[in-house]
């Protein structure tokens, strides 16, 4: 799960080379250009299009599909399409940004599971087909929108929403326990418990955050309606020196303000939170699934979940929603039927067993079948979760020096003014560079 997320919350590869995808029209099994109408394929004398003897080649990343998925989708799709075969192949995170490009340019690829934050890339230069018109007979009626518009560039559907998680706070029982605590409702009853933390014997930190947590600070800001960068016209600007903005980060830094081992110039990788977290003297941190303590560390019933609470009670803070989408090659060859296979593979038997598995569906109606602690807390706030900005550029903000990191580090050890105008300046530039 641990790769999985990693490309899930952010940390995409930069996409390029794919300007020639979808530049020729490429025939699909109905005949027709991978753009062009679904119609004309051979149809079975049920009325059904008839994919005998046609395979459909599905890449999806290691340790994404869920346990017995794969396995259901093969043998519902095989059995409403006798004589079709589903071929998935599992591929790593590692060097897939250029395997991907490849195998879009040659049309090598039928499906393919691509990370929320990546698709807009995929999609601007050609590799993705434009499902827009097929959204509602692949079931993408009630599809959760803050879900949907990580797949949607210009307006248009590039692909389908598989799942996404998002951060919680995971707290010590035990401590929290010894500090007679119980689990907030508001950022304010949170505060409280940080400062009994505080005075508790034994707490070396009531909560675990470094000054570069800005997954977290992305959460707040979308609380507060704000946005990390906006459109304006044909030109990016930078959304950090907004009234929303500085308001998330006042909570941000009453937040960071209580780590008292947390450095203001570091993230939550250096070191591992959950390498500090699991030595058992930290009260909370605000993590991911994958970021949790190793079994032999701290075992699993040591630890609660709650949803980083809200301003008032009705409401948890917002968060990022890190997670995969499902789409289709423009250059493939059976487009028609790879339509199908999204019918079937997101169909709510099939999204029922991602939510069981402990991952968020991509509609609300099946969040009632999402198990285990750490899920049932992260679907809290899913709802009020978002993505950012859907740009074929934004991995570029990402890269290294991070505008954002640097910003929340500046801000919090300078002026907030200042390190917000010089953020939104270099946002503003990577996301208006030419490709």
């Amino acid at each position: 799960m641990k790769r999985q997320l990693i490309a899930a919350v952010g940390v995409a590869a930069m996409v390029v080379g794919l300007a020639a995808c979808g530049s020729d029209a490429k025939k699909t099994d109905s005949g027709s250009s991978a753009s062009g109408s679904t119609s004309g394929s051979s149809a079975a004398a049920d009325g059904k299009k008839d994919y005998n003897g046609k395979t459909l080649k599905v890449w999806l990343m290691t340790g994404s599909a869920p346990k017995g998925w794969t396995d259901s989708v093969k043998s519902d799709f095989e059995t409403a399409y006798p004589g079709s075969k589903v071929d998935f192949q599992i591929q790593e995170w590692t060097g897939i940004g250029p395997k991907v490009t490849a195998a879009l340019s040659e049309g090598s690829v039928d499906v393919l599971e691509v990370g929320n934050t990546q698709t807009a890339g995929y999609a601007a230069t050609g590799g993705l087909l434009d499902i827009t018109k097929d959204k509602a007979a692949i079931g993408g009626a009630d599809w959760a929108a803050n879900q949907s518009e990580s797949a949607i560039l210009d307006g248009k559907q590039y692909a389908a929403p598989w799942y996404v998680t998002n951060r919680v706070v995971s707290y010590n029982k035990d401590l929290w326990t010894k500090a007679g605590l119980s689990i907030p409702k508001t950022l304010d009853e949170f505060y409280t418990a940080l400062e009994k933390l505080k005075t508790t014997e034994g707490v070396a930190d009531p909560i675990y955050m470094p000054g570069q947590e800005w997954y977290v600070y992305f959460g707040l800001l979308t609380s507060e309606g704000g946005k990390l960068a906006k459109k304006d016209g044909d030109k990016w600007t930078g959304g950090l020196s907004t009234p929303e903005a500085q308001k998330a980060f006042d909570v941000y830094k009453k937040l960071q303000g209580y780590s008292t081992t947390g450095a203001k110039d570091k993230d939550e990788a250096k070191p591992q939170q959950k390498d500090v977290f699991g030595k058992g003297d930290v009260g909370s941190m605000i993590g991911l699934g994958w970021e949790l303590p190793d079994e032999k560390a701290m075992a699993k019933d040591k630890i609660g979940f709650f949803p980083l609470p809200g301003k008032t009670a009705d409401k948890p803070s917002g968060v990022f929603l890190g997670g995969s989408n499902l789409a289709v090659a423009s250059a493939s060859k059976n487009t028609d039927m790879a339509k199908d296979f999204l019918k079937i593979a997101l169909n709510d038997k099939n999204e029922g067993a991602v939510a069981a598995s402990g991952l968020i569906p991509n509609k609300a109606s099946l969040n009632d079948k999402v198990v285990g602690d750490f899920a049932s807390a992260a679907k809290l706030a899913a709802g009020v979760g978002g993505i950012t900005p859907t740009t074929p550029n934004w991995a570029s903000v990402e890269n290294d020096p991070n505008p954002i990191k640097e910003f929340l580090t500046a801000a919090l050890t300078g002026d907030y003014a200042a390190a917000a105008k010089k953020a939104d300046d270099e946002i503003a530039k990577r996301l208006n560079a030419k490709q």
